[in-house]
């Protein structure tokens, strides 16, 4: 495929924030080239969960979007998490008080299956031309927009257009060297993930589990269970922390998984399913900018990934949309190359949407570094159903998990 592409706009990365704004863009009618390095299906390092926002990111793309992902093979309802506090108290926090009743809020789906899910959509209902295995490689700015060179199976490619949207992930080429954004241990995660069967004591109503150990503050292990006695299994530690500590994070998952008394038995018969692999998360613990002249920054390109739960995936969906709907307006008001001024609304939108709410992560996030205040919530919460109704009401409502950033709220748990 010599030659050049030419479209309004080239969205770098196929995963679910590339996915969600190419289909947020051809309801606007915007030609739209789509690029991923990979050719699908191809496995992603995640935690694999799909919160409630992913279920009503894909109602507003297109509601049988989101009737049809309950359906795919392997899926998992869950229906809330399990807290496990550092000295091995549990706290079960549904994430609806009629638990079991219609559809799960959640689910636990792997990339594999997931984003081809996403991009087979694309591909039935939308008009983007679709490249797979193309690697963007360099990004020109030019009188009429950008030149994006690329390799497409090997050879040489290249792509003009008006407006690029940088949905690429974590390791992202554009977002380091063209928007600037640098990798910053303390907003940084370090993770690593396996699947593992034949794990035992998996909840039977898909509840995932957080389990908080001192080895890991202000990180955790995390357990999703997964159909037919499977998990993903992995740990998270913020990167500042593993440097500091000279951490190696897949032995330590090992390690853990043979040591703990809570899990030993658990993993006593389990089997590996390939190796450990890893990944880098950039947290949105800190407000970079999300767009400049003629860009848009979405999902872990745009450091979005909330610093207390680890997700991604609906972040990256909600800045794909809003990434869409600003660039449909900016191509629509202007001629030729899209100035920056042009795209600041793509900033104010998702800090709207998403900024308190990962304030209050960030704040989360500070607090599990200290264990005792840890363990006094989820001991009081074991105890008290009111304070647990509270707690399982954070997940649901900002308004509810905004008191965690107020001194009186622990006045409260001490004294209440």
């Amino acid at each position: 495929m010599d030659g050049a592409l030419n479209a309004e706009v080239c969205i770098i990365g196929a995963g679910p924030g590339g996915c969600a704004t190419a289909l947020q863009l051809d309801k606007h009618g915007v030609g739209t080239i789509l690029l991923d390095k990979a050719v699908f299906p191809r496995d992603k390092v995640c935690g694999d969960a799909l919160s409630g926002k992913v279920a009503r990111s894909l109602e507003r793309l297109d509601p049988e979007l989101a009737i049809a992902l309950r359906r795919q093979p392997g899926t998992q309802p869950s229906w809330g998490v399990t807290f496990v506090a550092p000295n091995g108290k549990a706290l079960r926090v549904p994430f609806t008080r009629e638990t079991g009743v219609g559809d799960a809020p959640g689910a636990i789906l792997p990339r594999l299956g997931f984003d081809h899910f996403l991009l087979q959509a694309v591909k039935q209902e939308g008009s983007a031309t679709v490249l797979e295995g193309t690697r963007a490689k360099g990004f020109e700015r030019t009188a009429e927009g950008w030149h994006v060179t690329a390799l497409h199976d090997g050879k040489p490619l290249a792509v003009r257009c008006r407006l690029v949207i940088d949905a690429s992930g974590a390791n992202s080429i554009f977002a380091t060297q063209v928007a600037g954004l640098p990798m910053e241990p303390r907003h940084h995660c370090a993770g690593v993930r396996a699947y593992y069967s034949g794990v035992t004591g998996l909840d039977t109503q898909g509840f995932i589990e957080l389990i908080f150990l001192k080895e890991l503050l202000p990180g955790y292990l995390w357990i999703f269970p997964l159909p037919g006695g499977r998990a993903n299994v992995g740990l998270g530690l913020r990167s500042d922390m593993v440097r500091r500590r000279k951490s190696d994070l897949k032995k330590l998952l090992v390690q853990l998984l043979a040591e703990l008394p809570q899990l030993r038995e658990r993993f006593a018969d389990a089997r590996a399913e390939g190796p450990i692999q890893g990944m880098g998360l950039p947290l949105g613990s800190k407000r970079w900018p999300l767009s400049g002249d003629g860009y848009l920054l979405v999902g872990d390109a745009a450091h979005l990934i909330d610093p207390f739960t680890g997700e991604g995936i609906s972040h990256a969906m909600i800045s794909g949309m809003h990434a869409a709907d600003v660039a449909a307006h900016a191509l629509q008001a202007n001629d030729g190359p899209i100035p920056a001024s042009a795209l600041k609304d793509h900033d104010a939108r998702v800090w709207k949407r998403l900024g308190q709410e990962l304030a209050i992560s960030t704040r989360l996030q500070q607090l599990t570094a200290f264990p005792w205040l840890f363990n006094f919530v989820v001991n009081k919460a074991t105890r008290n159903p009111v304070l647990a109704d509270t707690i399982s009401s954070m997940f649901n409502d900002l308004d509810m998990r905004e008191q965690l950033k107020k001194p009186g709220f622990y006045v409260k748990l001490l004294f209440g």
